[in-house]
């Protein structure tokens, strides 16, 4: 989030003139991004260090009597640490830039906490003077270039600042993948293609296997031009929609078809009392939805998600614990949590004992069943008798 003063003239002046003069830092280091998959090569580029960027930075800026400050602080509402990246001009007008950072709980990994604010340094001070201090890799020339190989006589990976190169989400990664090994076809040739896709497509049944043909089809469509390829995903999108309707259909109609039948009633076997008994894990919508409705055990806010407390039963594969075991959390502390190694640590380090809460919640939505008093017998004489009202 960008702020500045009431009245930015003087420094936007300064600022147009120390823009002028300054260059982009010299991209000295080189990092490499590995592949999320097997058979790709990893991917190389080049950036320079927040050293040499602050060299050029401070030694242009402070002509124009523009200065630069870094600082962090920690946001109460969401426990991250954010860097703000202000200009101050000697007329006291001033430009900030704010930059998450971490979250809090990093502190504990000092130097992945290091890392984090040397990266968010570096971008937040290029970004707001104005240079670039990495290989632009999102161009949309990206894909007919190969990546250049890292030479032998360059620096480590990670910078002599301690910086680490960024992380790169696995959609982008795969995107990028993708155009580096596809080239894109002439326009001639692109629309010979388009049109024997689109011929295949609409002569394909509504029961014919569509996940097989896309298959096939789909490497050959990522080689279209983006105009082609547009129409070929349109009309695919159009047939996969007409195949979901039709399944819809189909399905109702043997629904209706079906002989209505009373219901078989089944024993089921409690397997609570064998051997080897299995954990239950109960499901209530209803419950869930009454512990969100409290404010969170942690700060009292509201509203809150239900989280289930993870070792208040021995794990399933793909299951979470029974609804019993839940508990109201904010959003923050929710995920919070989750971050946390061990989740225990992280209640006794609150204060907290949630098993007995969320406990106590339970037994608000689903009370013990109220169990008659048993009536005493007469050894001698069989039950006692009612007592009869005197006349």
């Amino acid at each position: 989030m960008q702020r500045a003063s009431q009245s930015i003239s003087n420094i936007g002046a300064a600022l147009a003139k120390a823009q002028a003069e300054i260059q982009n830092p010299e991209k000295s280091l080189t990092a490499t991004i590995p592949s999320v998959f097997p058979r790709e090569e990893s991917r190389t580029f080049r950036y320079a260090s927040l050293a040499s960027g602050l060299d050029i930075v401070r030694k242009c800026l402070s002509k124009h009597e523009i200065a630069t400050v870094q600082a962090t602080a920690i946001e109460p509402e969401t426990g991250l640490i954010k860097l703000t990246t202000t200009l101050l001009h000697a007329s006291g007008e001033w430009l900030a830039s704010d930059w998450p950072v971490c979250p809090v709980t990093e502190t504990a990994a000092p130097h992945r906490m290091g890392s984090a604010l040397t990266y968010a340094r570096r971008y937040g001070l290029f970004t707001l003077v104005g240079i670039a201090g990495d290989d632009d890799l999102d161009a949309p020339d990206a894909g007919s270039r190969s990546a250049e190989p890292a030479p032998t006589n360059r620096p480590p990976q990670s910078g002599t600042n301690g910086q680490t190169p960024p992380a790169k989400t696995f959609q982008s990664a795969r995107k990028r993948a993708n155009h580096a090994h596809v080239s894109v076809l002439s326009a001639e040739a692109s629309a010979t293609l388009r049109d024997q896709l689109l011929a295949e497509l609409d002569g394909l049944g509504l029961k014919d296997d569509l996940d097989a043909w896309t298959l096939q089809a789909w490497p050959k469509a990522n080689s279209l031009t983006p105009v082609d390829g547009d129409k070929v995903r349109t009309a695919f999108q159009e047939r996969l929609g007409r195949r979901q309707m039709t399944s819809k259909t189909d399905a109702a109609s043997d629904e209706l078809r079906q002989p209505i039948a009373t219901p078989e009633v089944r024993s089921r076997i409690d397997k609570s009392v064998l051997t080897l008994p299995e954990t239950k894990r109960q499901r209530d919508r209803q419950h869930l939805r009454f512990v969100a409705s409290h404010p969170c055990l942690v700060c009292g806010r509201e509203p809150c998600d239900p989280h289930h407390l993870r070792f208040a039963q021995p794990r399933g594969l793909g299951q979470k614990v029974s609804d019993e075991f839940t508990v109201p959390l904010c959003r923050a502390h929710h995920r919070e949590l989750h971050r946390a190694s061990k989740e225990r640590d992280w209640w006794v380090k609150a204060g907290l004992e949630p098993v007995g809460l969320a406990r106590q919640l339970w037994l608000e939505t689903h009370p013990l069943p109220v169990v008659p008093p048993v009536q005493e017998e007469d050894d001698a004489n069989g039950p006692a008798a009612p007592p009869v009202a005197s006349a």
